[in-house]
């Protein structure tokens, strides 16, 4: 189960590349859809749903099915599979890609420095946070196909803000058995972090890819994926 990042909606499409080939090998698999991105129908912004709302939607599907699962969390879905994944007996795995990991208490906002990332642009009126369409590529895509690249404008979404300072209620990878994928060119989350939240994971694996790998490298994440 793939659990996508902040601002994109349309997880299927991010995880594409990378279901297909697991597909191949028999391995089924989905992607959860985020309230706080606008994928329930509700408006992201001021009031709109937020991270215990996202949390939600993933342990939904996740409590669904009782096939043993690899959940997959990248970036910000790390933050919702902290809590979402906790105490769910089918969950035997997580594969944390260039993702957060929050210990109890801790929100997204406790991992900066209290100033918007140069790539985002951040709407008070709004209430909504979303990527620089213009920075997009060379921040987040710059090892990626020209037609993925091409296409992935068409899949960011503005994101309620008070998703930053929400905290989670549990940590999922401290009970779960993970592994933390560092992406070495990243320049979306600085490899630096990613290396220090690995700490924390029960194994680590390091890619020479941005900050999308199964859209760029998907036979390598495969792979991993098969080897869990």
């Amino acid at each position: 189960m793939f659990v996508h990042g902040a601002c994109v909606r349309d997880g299927s499409w991010w995880w594409h590349r990378t279901a297909d080939l697991l597909q191949d090998r028999g391995v089924p698999s989905t992607a959860a859809a985020l309230p706080s991105c606008g994928e329930a129908g509700v408006p992201a912004g001021a009031g709109g749903p937020g991270l215990p709302e996202d949390v939600a939607a993933v342990r939904q599907v996740l409590q669904d099915g009782d096939e043993p699962t690899v959940v997959v969390a990248h970036s910000y879905g790390g933050i919702v599979t902290a809590e979402a994944a906790a105490g769910v007996a089918s969950v035997r795995h997580l594969l944390l890609i260039s993702s957060y990991l929050p210990e109890v208490g801790q929100s997204l906002s406790d991992f900066g420095d209290g100033n918007p990332a140069p790539f985002l642009d951040v709407d008070p009126d709004t209430g909504t946070f979303g990527v620089r369409p213009e920075l997009l590529v060379d921040t987040f895509l710059q090892d990626c196909d020209p037609d993925v690249q091409a296409q992935a404008s068409q899949h960011l979404s503005r994101q309620s803000v008070h998703v930053t300072a929400q905290p989670v209620g549990a940590s999922a990878w401290q009970q779960v058995p993970s592994t933390y994928l560092v992406c070495a060119r990243d320049e979306g989350t600085p490899p630096r972090l990613q290396r220090e939240f690995g700490r924390k994971a029960g194994n680590v694996v390091e890619l020479d890819a941005g900050h999308h790998p199964f859209l760029s490298q998907p036979a390598a994440v495969r792979d991993l994926l098969l080897s869990l």
